[in-house]
């Protein structure tokens, strides 16, 4: 009874005498000098911990004989289990698929829209990374992360070039300490990105090798009617709708159809930005000429003019912002002289905006799309007696039938009015399809909204009004792929430490091991017993 009271004892000791002495040695080199109270207390701990030991060897019975059989066979079972272990760990590791990325930006983990892309490469892609000294891991690994999707058709390589002047002479680079540049080439194709300044981003390096890998599309936009314009960097432009068109390698030009007289040859895709003015029966005529031989169009219709009652509308107030029924009724389409208004789901407080996400499925335009919002739509209609080679079918709608129709009133009087508006859901988007004949490749592909300030650079970066514009003009420009958005950044976190944070974390790090080993030799102690 005595030996276990004393044992107890003994272990009571160590474990408060180990305490004291770690914390006064903490304190102490956290603070950088001596005080009273930690030297006091660390003193008081080595006391503790030598009468601790002074009891252990005076109550410590003989140490029991355990044959040399048992020990050996202890032994190699653990070593042969450490090897099963080891060699099912990597056989796990060589063969499972299954990853996790934990980084907070994700920036081991490439997006849905690259991974699609790079896996479908046919051509084999260079990327070379000038940096000057060790490398940043980020860029290490997102190098890596290309590799591995690409399965072999992407190759990377870093270079030093102060330490691997020739090899950076091969680029005709002039040899710069402070600036850090991945190089793209594919073929004769070749881009530069400069990431100096700031780290380089999936978005940067994807479209970059979207840009060296995919023929260059054009589209035309286009003026003369008071149109968004793409050069206007202000609220109502869209410049930049043009700029994530250049990131997807499609070149964007204004064209005056009353000058130039025709569609251009080249023309891919004809975007028709929210004329203000009408069209002149010469330019219509242009417009549905080329239409008629496999030309592809986006019409991006505004919105009619309100008012107040006290505040009648004059006769040219009236007829803005045309509906361009003259060329749309041949496509099986007619644009209402009506606003679109949603109760239940619009953006801020106009009831006006209506924001959705009701699409009808499409693979190339609506999949995976989020909500988009948009100002004052008009409701679209289709004809019944069209041509029957034509196909169309809407692509937004307002969310709900019940809430939502195309108000006729013009003085914001907003309320339903069964005989005169046109009940929800209300489509205001339509994809229209000719095909042509047999022995002709081309086809004619339209799309129409009701609206361009969706694309304007005042709400372009809102919800998925950016992404849902560029699938429209890929899947008009008949290229069937995912599009690449500014959207994930690497971000390299930094973590300042005054010096005397950094000596807590040091006394944690150092402190933590130390328990683990207190607390086993209090384990042995009381084993004793």
């Amino acid at each position: 009874m005595a030996l276990s009271r004393n044992c107890k004892i003994s272990s009571v000791f160590f474990g408060a005498g180990s305490a004291c002495l770690a914390y006064g040695l903490s304190i102490s080199y956290i603070e950088q000098h001596f005080s009273i109270l930690a030297v006091s207390i660390a003193l008081l701990g080595m006391v503790l911990l030598l009468f601790c030991f002074l009891n252990i060897k005076r109550i410590a019975p003989k140490s029991s004989k355990i044959s040399h059989w048992k020990k050996y066979g202890i032994v190699i079972l653990v070593i042969f289990l450490s090897i099963i272990f080891y060699i099912g760990i990597n056989f796990l590791a060589y063969t499972c698929k299954l990853r996790w990325d934990l980084t907070k930006t994700g920036q081991h983990t490439l997006t849905e829209s690259t991974i699609d892309y790079i896996e479908g490469l046919t051509q084999d892609v260079q990327l070379t990374a000038f940096f000057v000294g060790l490398p940043p891991k980020y860029l290490e690994d997102i190098f890596e992360e290309y590799k591995r999707v690409s399965k072999g058709r992407i190759k990377t390589e870093i270079i030093d070039p102060i330490v691997q002047i020739g090899r950076a002479s091969q680029f005709g680079n002039i040899i710069n300490s402070e600036e850090n540049k991945v190089i793209i080439q594919s073929g004769s194709e070749r881009r530069d990105i400069d990431f100096t300044k700031k780290p380089l981003s999936e978005e940067q390096l994807t479209n970059a090798i979207v840009r060296v890998t995919r023929e260059t599309r054009n589209v035309y936009f286009l003026t003369g009617h008071k149109e968004y314009g793409i050069f206007d960097k202000g609220e109502k432009g869209l410049s930049d709708l043009v700029k994530l068109l250049s990131s997807n390698r499609i070149s964007s030009k204004e064209i005056m159809l009353g000058v130039t007289g025709a569609v251009p040859e080249d023309c891919d895709v004809l975007i028709i930005p929210g004329p203000h003015n009408a069209l002149t029966e010469k330019e219509e005529g242009i417009i549905e000429e080329y239409l008629k031989k496999g030309g592809d169009a986006l019409f991006l219709i505004e919105h009619i003019i309100v008012t107040t009652p006290d505040k009648p509308l004059t006769e040219e107030e009236m007829h803005k912002n045309p509906s361009l029924n003259s060329i749309l009724n041949n496509w099986g389409v007619m644009v209402a002289d009506d606003i679109v208004v949603d109760l239940k789901s619009h953006a801020g407080s106009d009831v006006g905006c209506p924001a959705t996400r009701n699409y009808v499925p499409h693979k190339a335009i609506t999949a995976g799309l989020d909500y988009t919002f948009y100002v004052r739509p008009r409701s679209i209609s289709t004809y019944e007696n069209r041509r029957d080679t034509i196909k169309t079918v809407p692509i937004v709608l307002t969310s709900s039938a019940q809430t939502s129709w195309g108000e006729t009133d013009r003085t914001l009087n907003v309320k339903f009015d069964k005989a005169l508006d046109n009940p929800g859901p209300v489509p205001f988007a339509y994809a229209i399809w000719e095909p042509k004949d047999a022995n002709d490749t081309s086809d004619t592909r339209i799309v129409v909204f009701t609206d361009a300030d969706f694309l304007s650079n005042a709400y372009i970066e809102h919800y998925s009004n950016a992404e849902m514009g560029l699938n429209v003009i890929n899947w008009l420009s008949e290229l069937e792929y995912k599009v690449f958005l500014n959207r994930k950044e690497i971000k390299v976190e930094r973590l300042d430490l005054a010096s005397k944070q950094k000596r807590i974390i040091a006394v944690i790090l150092t402190f933590m091991p130390i328990l683990i080993a207190v607390s086993g030799i209090m384990i042995w102690i009381r084993q004793k017993n």
